[in-house]
């Protein structure tokens, strides 16, 4: 856990490593590690950091599977094995259902809230989403994925095209987490949508030096499995406007 909210490249990967070494030695005990390996998979997708094989997604989305199919009531592995397959998979269904289980066991559980939150605002219900967050928020003040809460309110606001508060949630989230990718992509495309073209030039060289082969074409598959459509071109268009490179 230490190494993932490093939130680095070799934080992440050496993580991955560390839970892999915990399953190997107690095959038994899958949920913690086994959340923790496919929550770090969608991690990595999301940032770009290093080219995750068609075998190192079907593993995390096999062990998300094997986290809930477990039965468990412990929140933190359930939302982590919940975003895992509904952004890795595409399987909202799943994840929702899940969530709604956890939930009604521990209404206390702010990254649950977080994880529900996401998924609003990535299928373009905003006002739910910022409900969802708001509750996480009051919850754990302090918590490590504060960002995570910020960025998810900037979609929420980008998609309910209020540009400018979508681009102060991101610059929030950028704040806590400065090497989070998703808040610099969608930073770029509210910037754009305000005709600031030179700034969201400008927050675009910064997102390419997180994640060089950033392309129109290339998020384009990454997100369509699990972005509203509606959602996923009018980050396109911004992105466009703003000199993203198309493949």
């Amino acid at each position: 856990m230490a190494q993932s909210f490093r939130y680095t490249e070799e934080g992440l990967a050496e993580a991955i490593a560390l839970a892999q070494q915990a399953l190997a030695i107690d095959p038994s005990y899958p949920p913690a590690a086994a959340a923790m390996v496919s929550v770090c998979r969608w991690m990595q997708r999301v940032q770009g950091w290093g080219a995750l094989s068609a075998d190192d997604v079907g593993e995390a989305c096999r062990l998300a599977r094997q986290v809930l199919e477990a039965e468990r009531d412990d929140a933190e592995t359930i939302w982590q094995a919940a975003m895992t397959l509904f952004r890795l998979a595409g399987d909202t269904a799943t994840a929702v259902g899940a969530l709604d289980r956890v939930l009604a066991l521990n209404p206390n559980a702010a990254h649950a809230w977080m994880a529900r939150g996401n998924i609003h605002a990535s299928r373009n219900q905003p006002e739910l989403a910022i409900e969802a967050i708001e509750r996480a928020r009051r919850l754990s003040p302090f918590d490590p994925y504060s960002f995570f809460y910020d960025f998810t309110l900037a979609m929420a606001h980008f998609e309910a095209r209020r540009f400018e508060r979508a681009a102060e949630w991101a610059n929030r989230a950028l704040h806590d987490q400065p090497r989070l990718a998703s808040a610099m992509r969608l930073k770029v495309a509210a910037l754009a949508h305000l005709g600031d073209l030179d700034e969201a030039r400008g927050e675009l060289n910064r997102l390419l030096t997180i994640d060089p082969k950033v392309t129109i074409t290339g998020y384009r598959a990454c997100a369509a499995h699990f972005l509203a459509p509606e959602v996923l071109e009018l980050q396109l268009a911004g992105m466009r406007l703003a000199g993203t490179p198309e493949d």
